[in-house]
């Protein structure tokens, strides 16, 4: 793929980005001592989890992690799969993060393949190379949407036009769609700092020209401008995962594959030991470091003796992620079992596994990542409204406070307004119920129902 430097006239259009729940979060939030800040890296509140986690973290980077794992115990919306982020943020920034549910596992009638798969992405492979990169500051940046083929009220990038400049340079291109959509999803913007590779068009988001601190919270890492030209070559260090390469390796020897019965993108575990034999060999050449990254199961109590021995097994072997459990039962039976165990995990599991818990947030602490969504999503919400949703995040849950912002802002807009009020706070209350409001709605009507 190559990227063509040209400047072209192009209509402006508006920006369109899918911002997940989580895409604030940059690491544990802790200080120099390990203690943690009451609000750092777009988390807030459980300082005793973070903490635990900031330790958990030095024992990963130590090797001391060998043979266990992490479980975190706590209500629903307490922010263990946040912490889960957080940790593998901690450990930086390329460090895989892979999230699968109890039920997605259990769901599958390939329980072993989901999860080999699962672990498999959250083993990283860093790997140092000279390429040659366009890298720089954003200094302007417009897309040219278009309709999605298949969904007409979905627009897709059709290609981009954007400025870099260095200390010394500045160079305007445009690229095709793959990269725009690459800048949409890393949500690059003005200020950023990015790297685009001249052959493969991958984009690489280094951080955010510091700026004069002018207090509040900072989500991305802050450097210089980068200096000389714009297209360089440069030692770029990217990281791809083992199931990357297994299915890298797999296309190669796809005919051979459909020979011998498996499908177009089977993966068989001679593929993976081909693999894990080159990366062996790269580790010992010193072409590539491993990166173990984070696994995190939700639900764990919903796994049986097969998933749990298969994960009892992993944490053993030469290349493992870690592990993080996560549930909020207490006493539950083992699935498949009438055996009841401590959060329906088996007690040898249980003894590989450091426990962390969390607790409810407070009504300030719910304030605060309101704030924090908001500006992720580019919400922009009146004291009286933070006021609001924290009310209901306390007295409902914080995600359906959260959930509230988007209705709550197109409700201002079309009153004219860019700023959110209380009252568009309690216009998109009346027209989206939560969970309990609308199970006790449809129990009053149950008997009328066939």
């Amino acid at each position: 793929m190559s990227i063509v430097a040209k400047i072209e006239e192009l209509p402006k259009v508006q920006r369109e980005t899918r911002v997940g729940f989580h895409t604030h979060i940059k690491g544990l939030g802790l200080d120099e001592k390990g203690k943690a800040k009451k609000v750092a890296d777009g988390l807030v509140g459980q300082e005793e989890a973070r903490e635990a986690l900031g330790i958990v973290a030095n024992m990963i980077k130590e090797g001391r992690m060998a043979g266990r794992g992490l479980l975190i115990v706590g209500p629903p919306g307490t922010g263990k799969t946040a912490l889960a982020i957080a940790l593998a943020k901690e450990l930086g920034e390329d460090t895989p993060f892979v999230a699968v549910g109890g039920s997605e596992i259990m769901g599958s009638p390939r329980k072993s393949e989901v999860l080999m798969q699962a672990m498999r992405r959250a083993i990283g492979v860093r790997i140092k190379e000279k390429r040659r990169v366009y890298e720089g500051a954003v200094k302007e940046l417009r897309f040219r949407m278009v309709r999605h083929p298949y969904n007409p009220y979905v627009k897709v990038p059709r290609e981009a036009i954007i400025t870099l400049e260095t200390a010394e340079d500045e160079q305007t291109l445009t690229v095709d769609e793959d990269i725009a959509y690459q800048l949409l999803q890393l949500g690059v913007r003005k200020g950023d700092v990015i790297a685009i590779d001249a052959d493969t068009g991958r984009v690489y988001r280094i951080g955010r020209v510091k700026k004069e601190k002018k207090g509040g919270i900072t989500l991305i890492k802050e450097i210089n401008l980068p200096e000389g030209p714009v297209l360089k070559e440069k030692e770029v260090v990217h990281t791809l995962t083992l199931h990357d390469l297994d299915t890298y390796y797999a296309a190669q020897q796809a005919p051979l594959s459909l020979l011998a019965g498996f499908g177009p993108e089977s993966v068989t575990d001679e593929a993976r030991k081909q693999v894990d034999k080159t990366v062996s060999e790269w580790l010992k050449e010193g072409k590539a470091e491993l990166v173990p990254g984070v696994l995190f199961i939700d639900d764990a109590h919903l796994l049986d003796l097969e998933a749990f021995s298969f994960l009892s097994r992993a944490m053993e072997k030469e290349f493992a992620p870690i592990i993080v459990l996560a549930t909020n039962r207490g006493k539950a039976k083992i699935r498949g079992t009438d055996e009841e165990a401590p959060h329906g995990i088996p007690l040898d599991m249980l003894d590989r596994l450091l426990i962390i818990k969390t607790r409810p947030y407070t009504r300030d602490e719910i304030e605060e990542i309101v704030k924090i969504r908001a500006k992720e999503e580019g919400v922009k919400l009146t004291e009286e409204a933070v006021k609001k949703l924290g009310e209901i995040g306390e007295q409902r849950s914080l995600r359906y406070a959260i959930h509230l912002m988007q209705p709550a802002k197109v409700i201002a807009e079309r009153e004219g307004r860019e700023e959110v009020e209380a009252k568009d706070v309690e216009e998109a209350e009346k027209k989206f119920v939560d969970v309990k409001d609308s199970v006790k709605y449809v129990e009053e009507f149950k008997d009328k129902f066939l």
